[in-house]
């Protein structure tokens, strides 16, 4: 497969600038668990003098709300941090996303998924299906001609991650600051989905893409995404495009002990604010947290 870069400059990511993003999605206000990411990844860029990026992922039309990015905006500059370079939002980038799709599409590697929720969990629970929540394949066994005819129906995009191991180098690795060299298993997510049905691009997609684009060298993220960076490694190697260095963090959680999640109604930073919290205090408290976490070997412990 041609490699291709979408990155904006040409230095590879090993001598290129530091660079880190937080990426938020604008379904919601943020948390504690949010200021720690975006804070870790801030410092990390900081601390190398590097650049501090902004990006908000916006492309789920059906949760995201503008006033929730307002939002976003107003909790990071309330904690203090800033970011270089305009805001990114991908719903500026959506051609990006339809050109990467095609080029997989083009390559054979991705095909139409016409099955609803209802069909996937029906053919999981039949017997023999497949373990958990993994696609059981049902539209890759689809005819040429047959998904030619139902292509005016509603579908989505998978990525047919035999075809695509079979085109991308047989091993795949990427490093991570805390958890080592890590062997990309993106198999274990079976066919995932590239773009939905009601949103022109998949979070793996997308992400891959925008890390790529705005020169990306560090991913500082929550260790519930390492599972997800197995994909983005598969994809990075189909579609040409650098690899950066990850740093998955631990999460914070709450007095439960379960972590912090918007679901679970944990106490944004909005709310915080309108307490009268000081958010000098709470940077120092979150600093001090993954100073804590880092000396006793449970991460974030983000090596340059």
């Amino acid at each position: 497969m041609t490699a291709w870069t979408a990155t904006r400059g040409q230095e590879p990511a090993s001598r290129a600038p530091v660079t880190t993003r937080f990426a938020p999605s604008p379904t919601g206000r943020l948390h504690l668990g949010h200021a720690f990411s975006a804070l870790l990844a801030h410092d990390f860029a900081r601390a190398a003098g590097g650049r501090f990026l902004l990006r908000i992922e916006d492309i789920d039309g059906t949760r995201s709300r503008p006033e929730h990015i307002d939002g976003i905006v107003e909790d990071l500059a309330w904690l203090g941090l800033r970011w270089d370079e305009s805001v990114l939002r991908q719903t500026e980038r959506l051609a990006a996303y339809a050109e990467a799709l095609g080029r997989l599409r083009a390559a054979g590697l991705v095909y139409p998924c016409f099955c609803t929720r209802s069909d996937i969990a029906a053919a999981a629970s039949a017997p023999h299906g497949p373990a958990g929540a993994l696609y059981p394949g049902t539209c890759r066994a689809l005819a040429p001609d047959a998904r030619a005819a139902r292509l005016g129906e509603p579908h989505a995009w998978r990525l047919d991650i035999a075809a695509a191991r079979a085109a991308a180098p047989a091993r795949l690795f990427f490093d991570d600051g805390r958890l080592g060299r890590i062997e990309a298993r993106p198999e274990r997510q079976g066919d995932i989905v590239l773009a939905r049905k009601d949103a022109p691009s998949s979070y793996h997609l997308a992400a891959t893409l925008d890390d790529a684009w705005t020169g990306v060298t560090d991913v500082v993220r929550g260790e519930d995404l390492v599972e997800a960076t197995h994909v983005h490694r598969l994809l990075q190697a189909l579609l040409g495009l650098p690899t950066p260095r990850y740093h998955h963090h631990r999460l914070l959680a709450g007095a439960d002990g379960r972590r912090l999640a918007k679901r679970d109604g944990a106490p944004s930073l909005a709310g915080m604010r309108a307490a009268g919290a000081d958010p000098a205090a709470l940077v120092a408290e979150l600093r001090a947290r993954a100073i804590s976490l880092a000396s006793d070997g449970e991460g974030p412990t983000l090596r340059q």
